[in-house]
């Protein structure tokens, strides 16, 4: 993996992963079989270096990581733009790792955190969601190889 170029810039990797955990959308950018990038904003959880999210049965992105599983997301955190100065202070992740479908335990698991995170105050409302829709949804694992950040603040 290339190094940033920015050193000075550069964040540690503790503080690019803690922003894994608090982001709120992350995109996430595949390859298809002709070599076209496409990158798709989702929402996602993050615990123990995996990525999870959940998607339909079957689209682009699902085709995308059957015949390339390598994925890179990238999550951005706070920013102002700083007109006078033609600058932006900014923080982002990106989090580069391998793509897989999870399933079983780890799989209702995963869609748990994704209702911890975005529906706090609904649980009880959002495992019934689940239950209805379980056939429906697909759930993919990213494993993350590495982890870089930036930030100008």
């Amino acid at each position: 993996m290339r190094q940033i170029r920015r050193k000075d810039r550069e964040m540690p990797a503790s503080e690019a992963e803690a922003l894994l955990v608090r982001g709120e959308y992350g995109i996430l950018s595949t390859v298809d079989a002709h070599g076209q990038p496409y990158a798709v904003p989702l929402s996602f959880a993050y615990r123990d270096k995996r990525i999870y999210f959940h998607c339909a049965l079957e689209g682009h992105k699902i085709e995308n990581l059957e015949n390339n599983p390598r994925v890179c997301f990238c999550v951005v955190g706070q920013t102002r733009v700083l007109a006078e100065q033609f600058a932006t202070e900014y923080e982002s992740a990106l989090a580069f790792g391998l793509a897989t479908e999870a399933r079983g335990q780890e799989r209702r698991e995963a869609l748990l955190w994704l209702l911890e995170k975005y529906s706090p105050g609904f649980i009880e409302e959002g495992e019934h969601y689940i239950e209805k829709l379980d056939k429906a949804t697909k759930v993919i694992r990213i494993d993350v190889q590495q982890i870089s950040g930036k930030a100008r603040r």
